[in-house]
């Protein structure tokens, strides 16, 4: 179902999406509930007829679901790291996405299952997907690192770990309304809040300073646009005018293409946080173009591997 865009800010306070991210009481009440009672992560009972689904734990014990076509070849791989703040778990739009991509960019999609707040911190979790992405392009070849919101915070530091630490260059990352600067410092974060139904900094605050732990704010692993970006793989970021990241997105897209870096900043005005995720035609548009680039960065890398 497509909904219009006017319906989407209603859905989100109907959902109340933005009581743990607007104040820090919805913050905290937030983390007692998911320590208490945490949510499922398992995908859903139905999906898309057209992928296979398994499931194993990797070599930290994280779950970790591979998505792939049925009864089609493969080529590659693309991980995924869903959003949620770093206190959320993984959501039906996230599985919804990982089977697309799959479906149609004929790959496998695996889903890692990260620790969240008060128990996942950002150097454990970056370390973690550092080292499956490093498994994957042995085990499947070209690899492509995706995510949304924390995820897209948690992808674009892993591929300054992977430059840095291991010499490996991505065809492509795919950051969906990453959050750059976790320092939220940005002046211009508080013109956008009025207008931004679904994301708050006082409750933020809360889960980054347990993110972070004890690492500082400004550390890349937490706040990826302090990272030096030349020599970083192709970048496809999306962002909406309405969402109190998209001031940093910018900078972060400035920043990038400054560096070198081939960088393709989608930024459509009027729309919300994780917008490509939303039952919209501009979502439905955004997915078709992820699907692509992935499809093309896969293809390109393993034409080359093959020359």
């Amino acid at each position: 179902m497509i909904l219009p865009d006017r319906a989407i800010p209603a859905l989100l306070r109907a959902t109340m999406a933005n009581a743990s991210f607007v104040t820090e009481a919805g913050a905290r009440r937030r983390l007692r509930e998911r320590t208490l009672r945490p949510a499922s992560y398992g995908p859903p009972r139905r999906l898309r007829a057209d992928v296979i689904i398994s499931a194993a734990r990797d070599d930290a014990g994280w779950p970790i679901y591979t998505v792939a076509p049925r009864n089609a070849p493969a080529q590659g791989t693309v991980i995924y790291v869903h959003g949620g703040g770093w206190v959320n778990e993984i959501s039906l739009q996230h599985w919804q996405l990982s089977a697309q991509i799959a479906a149609e960019a004929k790959t496998t999609v695996q889903v890692i299952i990260y620790p969240l707040v008060p128990f996942g911190t950002a150097q454990q979790v970056v370390d973690n997907v550092a080292a499956t992405a490093l498994i994957s392009t042995r085990t499947y070849g070209p690899t492509v690192l995706a995510g949304d919101s924390a995820g897209g915070q948690i992808v674009l530091s892993t591929v300054l770990q992977l430059r840095d630490r291991h010499g490996l260059t991505l065809p492509r990352t795919i950051a969906i309304s990453p959050a750059v600067d976790l320092s939220l410092k940005n002046p211009a974060i508080a013109t956008v809040q009025p207008t931004d139904p679904w994301l708050g900094t006082n409750g933020s605050r809360v889960f980054i300073n347990l993110w972070k732990d004890s690492l500082d704010v400004s550390n890349p692993i937490v706040s990826p646009i302090n990272g030096t970006m030349e020599g970083l793989g192709p970048i496809t970021l999306f962002s909406g005018t309405r969402d109190i990241l998209n001031p940093d997105d910018r900078l972060y897209a400035e920043k990038a293409v400054k560096a070198g870096v081939d960088v393709e900043f989608i930024q459509h005005d009027g729309q919300f946080h994780v917008y490509p995720l939303l039952p919209t035609t501009v979502g439905q548009e955004a997915r078709k173009k992820i699907v692509g680039r992935v499809r093309e960065a896969i293809a390109l890398e393993a034409s080359l591997g093959s020359a």
